[in-house]
């Protein structure tokens, strides 16, 4: 499994932690930030390679890079980067953490170099999980990158319509290419086990809101400041309106990305009511016992949201893209009240007002995610035996 960032983002430990225990075969996790992969839920799960990183391999890299630009191999870097897993035998099967990777541009050009290696090696490849922009597919060297993929698995509907007219397209004009298999699952964390730690004071099970927000979806907003302000409306309105608590849950805690930073100004700001509680940083499980033990949730980042959507807590989504909209859309048939995207934020009371609906319909949610969330469990389960499949089909001698 390559392209994972680290366990200091949640979301892309749940997708390794689920992918791992849907799958029969040992996994090697290649990692950019490794250690925090040891300090989290992955350590014991699979075998973690950490990439080589600039800090601490500065002349090497630079050497590369001046290989690099000498010969124009660009891949050299790649399997540099990678070393452990390419002085392996070469594997049969690559999986690249999907999850929204595609949807970052400083991204593209590594997805794009370690798929061509991959594939160059003789290893099939499959990215799995996936959500990406249709407007991204347009892209002619985009959609030639993801044709070089054995398998694509998109987490949601908007993403698989994309990729399926995207593919017709190109099949018009490259009849000899083959195209992907392309499957509609969803994303792999639904499937993410739980650990109940002890209930912080302040904390009430089922009777508390659960709060989620990210530096990145303040980067998205329509104006300076709109964010947090409907953020503090929000909790306000909670606070005078009803009798619920209020818990700040962080699910990314990288330095210069980390969640904690936001909520603990909110935090500050609300500590004297006695009503709102700071959660500290826990393993992917771990955040998960807390939002399934909450009443309703509000959350900024997709993970911490399908935590709490297979918990079966009614959830608001804050988002910014094509992911959001395409799991609402899923699960409730539309993502119109659910998804809140951060950039319609224009008044201090929005997020208050979406939040208003979703305590109006609560049952009628709670009912609906009871009524699908087992068969949707199952069927994102189906990532897993596509993979055992797969693994075992390329695993066989080939007949000369």
């Amino acid at each position: 499994m390559y392209m994972h960032a680290g366990s200091g983002n949640h979301g892309c430990e749940a997708i390794v932690n689920s992918v791992c225990h849907m799958i029969r075969e040992d996994t090697v996790l290649v990692s950019y930030r490794g250690e925090e992969d040891q300090a989290y839920s992955l350590r014991g799960l699979c075998e973690i390679f950490k990439e080589r990183s600039f800090s601490k391999n500065k002349p090497a890299h630079v050497i590369y890079y001046v290989y690099r630009r000498l010969t124009g191999d660009k891949e050299s870097f790649i399997r540099y980067r990678y070393h452990k897993v390419f002085q392996k035998k070469a594997a049969p099967l690559a999986i690249s953490i999907g999850g929204d990777n595609y949807c970052y541009e400083n991204m593209l050009s590594d997805l794009r170099l370690t798929n061509a290696a991959f594939n160059r090696r003789g290893t099939k490849t499959v990215l799995l999980g996936c959500s990406i922009e249709p407007e991204l597919l347009k892209r002619q060297e985009i959609i030639e990158d993801l044709s070089e993929y054995h398998t694509i698995i998109a987490r949601e509907p908007l993403t698989y319509r994309a990729l399926e007219t995207a593919f017709l397209e190109f099949h018009k004009k490259f009849k000899e290419k083959r195209i992907p298999e392309i499957y509609c699952y969803p994303d792999p964390a639904f499937t993410l086990g739980k650990t109940d730690l002890p209930l912080p004071e302040g904390f009430t099970p089922g009777n508390t809101v659960g709060i989620n927000v990210s530096p990145l979806i303040q980067c998205n907003e329509s104006c300076s400041g709109i964010t947090i302000e409907n953020y503090q409306n929000m909790i306000e309105f909670i606070i005078e309106h009803s009798n619920m608590q209020i818990a700040l849950i962080p699910h990314v805690v990288w330095n210069n990305n980390d969640d904690r930073v936001p909520l603990h100004k909110l935090y500050e700001r609300y500590a004297q009511t006695g009503r709102v509680v700071e959660i500290g940083d826990g393993t992917c499980e771990e955040l998960k016992g807390y939002i399934s033990r909450c009443r309703f949730f509000i959350g900024a980042r997709t993970h911490a949201t399908i935590a709490a959507y297979s918990s079966c807590v009614p959830t608001l989504v804050v988002g910014y893209s094509v992911k959001a909209r395409g799991i609402a859309l899923d699960l409730f048939g539309t993502s119109e009240h659910y998804v809140t995207p951060v950039q319609s934020l224009k008044k201090p009371e929005d997020l208050t007002n979406a939040f208003k609906w979703l305590m109006e319909q609560e049952e009628e949610i709670k009912a609906q995610l009871k009524r699908v969330m087992p068969e949707y469990r199952e069927k994102a389960l189906l990532t897993g035996k596509e993979v055992d499949r797969l693994w075992e089909e390329l695993s066989r001698p080939q007949e000369t």
